[in-house]
């Protein structure tokens, strides 16, 4: 069987091995089950933001303001569900936030798919004007004592158990979420006419516009998609973490977008895959969690992701030269 180099998911799948390969070297415990759920665990919202970015990406556009409508849409239900003092279970409060990231994904629609406003500048100013809305209002403020129905959810777990070392490891039902979004998106992608026309539209909005394709429609659902994913990623990022944090998500863009596009995602786009981005988000997580167990600090985070960006990009971009050369 011949290993096609030239495609991201075989780059990253072989990244992900040698970097296993080093830190199980640097620590033998490396390679455990505990190790293992952390970053499961850890791949839940970064992996939830990396497929609503993906379908993004593929539309053509780009979206910066996902974090901001995460920590909005999860601050503002716990903050109504804590002022109502009404006990609601764990779903009602996932479906508020749900809505609420959904409506604000449909405010970036309006500039983008109704002004004709770019992408980029449209996501850029929302996400100013939501966290300057947050850092306004509300600054740092912290709500702890969560509705009793997020932290039951933060309790529910799919698997738990302990080593034979006696560390204890865990995988909660937020798992669940990641999975049956991954499995929807890629159904939507790939088995409905939407998700051709999505392609269609990253391809050419030109092209896609000339053969019938209602350009503004699909855009208004890529970014109400976005926004519901982004409501639901903040919320069990709330949950989990048991404290609702309006800026506990600033700054996780570039990770993500990182993922996606290590994963194959084209900046121009029309192109990536949900394979492609599952494999970026665990090459981000585990270098997220395991540059301390090599010996390199925190601080270099940003480094390696930033250099990771420009390897992944850069690569197939230097081969696709090469392939056109060779066929002109």
């Amino acid at each position: 069987m011949r290993v096609d180099w030239a495609r991201n998911e075989t780059l990253v799948a072989a990244v992900i091995l040698v970097f296993c390969a080093v830190a199980t070297a640097s620590d033998p415990n490396f390679l455990s089950l505990t190790t293992l759920f952390d970053l499961l665990r850890n791949s839940i919202v970064t992996g939830i933001f990396a497929i609503g970015v993906l379908l993004v990406l593929v539309s053509g556009g780009i979206d910066v303001s996902f974090t901001a409508i995460a920590a909005f849409a999860m601050y503002s239900t716990t903050l109504v569900l804590v002022g109502a003092g009404v006990p609601v279970p764990w779903y009602a409060a996932f479906a508020l936030s749900i809505l609420i990231g959904a409506a604000l994904g449909l405010v970036n629609a309006v500039f983008i798919a109704g002004f004709r406003l770019p992408t980029l500048i449209v996501t850029l100013g929302t996400l100013s004007v939501i966290r300057g809305f947050l850092l306004t209002f509300v600054g740092s403020k912290l709500i702890s004592n969560i509705p009793p129905g997020m932290r039951d959810f933060s309790r529910l777990m799919m698997i738990r158990g302990t080593t034979e070392a006696g560390y204890f490891y865990a995988l909660p039902w937020a798992f669940a979420a990641l999975v049956l979004v991954v499995a929807g998106t890629w159904f939507l992608l790939h088995r409905t006419l939407l998700g051709r026309q999505i392609f269609a539209l990253g391809g050419s909005m030109e092209s896609a516009r000339r053969i019938g394709i209602n350009v503004r429609s699909i855009q208004v659902f890529v970014y109400v998609y976005v926004g519901a994913l982004s409501g639901l990623a903040g919320i069990i990022h709330a949950s989990l973490a048991r404290v609702a944090n309006p800026f506990d998500l600033v700054g996780l863009e570039l990770s993500v977008i990182a993922a996606t596009v290590l994963g194959g995602a084209r900046l121009a786009g029309g192109t990536g895959t949900i394979t492609g981005t599952l494999l970026g988000v665990a090459l981000i997580v585990l270098v997220s969690n395991s540059l301390i167990l090599l010996g390199i600090p925190s601080t270099w985070q940003s480094v390696v992701i930033g250099a990771l960006i420009l390897v992944g990009t850069g690569l197939p971009a230097y081969q696709a030269r090469r392939a056109a050369l060779r066929a002109g």
